[in-house]
């Protein structure tokens, strides 16, 4: 019954804003999938492989030398790869949404003008549908985009933020 009626008020929102709509609807809900992705590596996995790199690295005799640095710094760059592996895709994501917004927003206004080209400038009803299809999905990549910003920065900021421990953790015995 629930699942029935909010299916059918997507479906009815969906109409409202035109096929542009379920494009942004279907971009949004992968960037957040990603997100989620993201959020749950960093708080179960990484932890646990971070733990195991600095153990291996302490476990280590020769922490001085120049090929110690180097190992060091290939153990940093493969945790940091692993950390940041979805983060320029969602950030690519988040770019998109709202190009896909403004392209909702002409392809209604193509709708509005040929309606006014069809019935002439003063059947209102017939514009308002091209009306609503410009500005709802402009209005739904712009929140899609917002939303995304916040999570692809505070994913970003993570990165810089354990990489420093990460480095600070395996610092080089002179």
């Amino acid at each position: 019954m629930f699942f029935a009626e909010f299916f059918e008020a997507i479906r009815d929102f969906t109409e409202t804003g035109g096929q542009v709509l379920l494009v942004i609807g279907v971009l949004i809900f992968v960037m957040w999938l990603l997100i989620l992705e993201r959020a749950l590596y960093y708080f179960v996995w990484h932890k646990q492989l971070k733990q195991q790199t600095i153990s291996s690295w302490n476990a280590r005799d020769d922490k001085s030398s120049w090929f110690a640095e180097q190992i060091r710094q290939a153990q940093i760059s493969r945790l940091m790869l692993k950390l940041n592996v979805s983060v320029p895709i969602i950030q690519s994501l988040v770019a998109l949404c709202p190009l896909l917004g403004l392209m909702g927003t002409v392809t209604g206004m193509i709708e509005v003008f040929d309606v006014m080209a069809i019935s002439g400038s003063g059947n209102a009803r017939s514009m308002a549908s091209g009306v609503s299809k410009a500005t709802i999905p402009t209005m739904a990549g712009m929140v899609g985009a917002l939303s995304g910003v916040f999570a692809s920065t505070w994913l970003a900021r993570i990165g810089k933020t354990e990489k420093t421990h990460i480095e600070d953790a395996m610092t080089m015995e002179h």
